[in-house]
């Protein structure tokens, strides 16, 4: 194995190593947004609100992928430190394989029960069309959607980080040339957006498939055996992030749910634009853990702690720093993001934009709290990363959920993220005290 990922990183250099993970991120949630510009400008904010109602299904796939890519990139990574590359490279493969897989079953779900579901996310009946529309034509490119979110890891774990951001940005452009030609050019709907994502998607897939079949990278394709223990260990190892996108799932249709009842499908386009800046400034943070995190679980598999120690600290100062400067930043473009989405719509406008103002105290905290649970997942402790990601995302939310709009009204509905970041702060403060640092604080193997 090369050095890409076994080295003793100073600060300049773990953040270099990462910064083609945080463009790759931003560039994969622009995927959503900007469907939802295009759709919102050309099509309404009733299809906005349509396109809102119809992601939690594709959160779900999502949730799949990203728990096999973060746990199982955890496991190979963690095997190349203890030099056990046959396994890895098998392991390794057989998970794009059970990805696939999962994928398929998901779609064949989808395909057959649209109405059934779109009703149960809480369309109403000037919605329904529109989101049976988007949902099925999301899910006719699942693997494709499945293997983007493992390669992303991937690409990481083959040390080749670059390539992922390029084809990333590659897929980012397509979208969104094919979002306008075909949204505002031949006036496809939300049909053209689902379609355009999904094109924009096979291109990281296609060229990712070829690249692991290559064998020019640390990781590629072999001959593998169905290790379903494996397969538990990753699922049981990324399931924090699983939790954190069927979470977000859940937590969008009660968001939806509430707004409908308290102001409408104005209501739901409102949420859909905070939602897209939650997306947009969060992916920093996300693909600053993914980008580490391959270094954190080679250096524990090695048992190298002083650079783990070091590789710690530079994280907990670039979280805290970028924390700051991205709150500011997000209150400082407030009324452009708004205005972007619903220039018309003065009502979902007016909504979106007090929700932003209050919305946007959460990423002093969410930060802190993604990157603790990454962590856990590249230390192999996916328990206590569940821990933290369902409190945050489900737990907590869920509770504000239920309390603050009965006291505060719609205003509670924004400040329900703010208060689930800032009491799952404390629960990742107390696991990094009593377990990580303990562990990085033991001295080195000789």
């Amino acid at each position: 194995m090369s050095n890409s990922i076994n080295q003793d990183f100073k600060p300049l250099g773990l953040i270099k190593f990462a910064f083609p993970s945080i463009i790759m991120m931003v560039f994969m949630s622009l995927y959503t947004i900007i469907d939802g510009f295009f759709v919102s400008r050309f099509v309404g904010s009733n299809a906005l609100s349509a396109l809102n109602i119809a992601f939690p299904p594709i959160s779900v796939l999502i949730a799949f992928g990203t728990m096999l890519a973060t746990g199982g990139s955890a496991i190979v990574a963690t095997q190349l430190g203890e030099g056990k590359k046959k396994e890895a490279l098998s392991n390794f493969s057989f998970l794009v394989v059970a990805g696939i897989a999962i994928s398929i079953i998901l779609s064949v779900i989808i395909l057959m029960f649209p109405t059934n579901i779109s009703l149960m996310l809480g369309a109403s009946d000037v919605l329904l069309d529109d989101c049976n529309t988007y949902m099925v034509t999301a899910f006719l490119f699942a693997p494709f959607s499945m293997l983007q979110g493992l390669f992303q890891s991937f690409f990481v774990t083959a040390g080749r980080p670059k390539l992922g951001l390029v084809l990333t940005v590659f897929a980012g452009i397509a979208n969104a040339i094919l979002d306008f030609v075909f949204i505002a050019i031949f006036q496809m709907g939300i049909f053209g957006a689902a379609l355009a994502t999904g094109i924009g998607q096979m291109i990281p897939s296609v060229c990712g498939i070829i690249f692991f079949f290559s064998k020019k990278g640390d990781v590629y394709f072999t001959k593998f055996k169905c290790n379903f223990k494996v397969l538990a260990k990753a699922c049981l190892n990324g399931s924090s992030e699983m939790v954190t996108n069927l979470s977000y799932a859940v937590t969008t249709v009660a968001f939806n749910i509430i707004l409908m009842q308290l102001a409408g499908e104005a209501g739901v386009a409102a949420i859909s634009i905070l939602l897209y800046a939650q997306f947009l400034f969060m992916s920093l943070f996300l693909g600053f853990s993914i980008g580490v995190a391959p270094v954190i679980s080679f250096q524990y598999g090695a048992e190298e702690f002083k650079k783990l120690r070091r590789v710690y600290k530079t994280s907990v100062w670039f979280i805290v720093i970028s924390s700051v400067v991205i709150t500011i930043l997000s209150y400082a473009t407030a009324d452009i993001i708004v205005q972007l989405f619903v220039k018309d719509d003065i009502n979902a406008c007016k909504l979106a934009l007090n929700g932003f103002l209050i919305f946007a105290t959460s990423f002093l905290f969410c930060g802190f709290n993604i990157f603790s649970s990454a962590m856990f997942t590249a230390l192999s402790d996916g328990k206590t990363s569940a821990v933290i990601s369902f409190t945050r995302t489900f737990v907590f939310i869920m509770a504000a959920l239920l309390i603050l709009p009965l006291i505060w009204g719609v205003t509670g509905v924004w400040l329900a993220i703010p208060a689930a970041e800032f009491i799952t702060l404390f629960l990742a403060i107390f696991y990094n005290k009593i377990k990580i640092i303990p562990l990085i604080n033991q001295k080195s193997k000789l």
